[in-house]
């Protein structure tokens, strides 16, 4: 009885798969249909159209060098421009000089304030009555290349000369001296090319 029972289990457990051929044919399917079933669905979403034929812009050489070309491009002057360029003119882009008051305020003050390091107070014309006699020229000279403990430009190399100049006007005035304001530069005039041009009318 037992026995029975066992064939009957069996038979039953036997699946759909009974053949090597068979396990071929399901092993296929299992791929082949769900790439298909992917394929579809793309041409269902696109409508079966290509969204980009290889005549493209977007593939064409061209437009391929346009988007890996630099954003900037040099060009010195003199030379001609590259095709297309387009050179930035220049308007009023001269630096904007610091007065003497406000390069004192940021630099000069810490030590010239309170006379740090031996260095000559604002004010004090005791002090400041002994260099202002050697000239504007000489102390703007020596305020840039640095005097005693004083370092070159006061510690700040981004100082220009007229800045300094400025700042050595400012000191001394305030200290009994009578020097004039240094005159700020002019402003050349850009032109189509951007490079700087005379104002004056050319001779006749």
């Amino acid at each position: 009885m037992s026995t029975q029972h066992g064939e009957g289990s069996g038979g039953e457990s036997q699946g759909l798969i009974r053949t090597p051929k068979q396990l071929i044919i399901v092993v296929l399917l299992a791929f082949v249909v769900p790439v298909a079933a992917i394929v579809m669905l793309a041409l269902f979403v696109t409508g079966g159209k290509n969204l980009d034929p290889a005549g493209s812009s977007a593939r064409s050489a061209e437009m391929i060098a346009e988007r890996l070309r630099p954003v900037g491009r040099l060009w010195v002057a003199g030379e001609p421009p590259p095709p297309g360029a387009q050179p930035a003119v220049l308007v009023g882009a001269v630096k904007v000089e610091k007065s003497g008051e406000a390069v004192y305020q940021q630099v000069c003050a810490a030590c010239h304030t309170s006379g740090v390091l031996n260095s000559p107070k604002i004010g004090d014309k005791t002090a400041w009555g002994k260099l202002i006699p050697q000239g504007l020229d000489y102390l703007t000279k020596s305020a840039i290349a640095g005097v005693r403990q004083m370092p070159a430009r006061g510690g700040n190399p981004a100082l220009t000369d007229l800045e300094m100049r400025r700042a050595v006007v400012y000191l001394a005035n305030a200290s009994g001296a009578g020097f004039k304001e240094p005159p700020a530069p002019v402003a050349p005039v850009a032109g189509a090319a951007g490079q700087a041009v005379a104002t004056a009318a050319a001779p006749a």
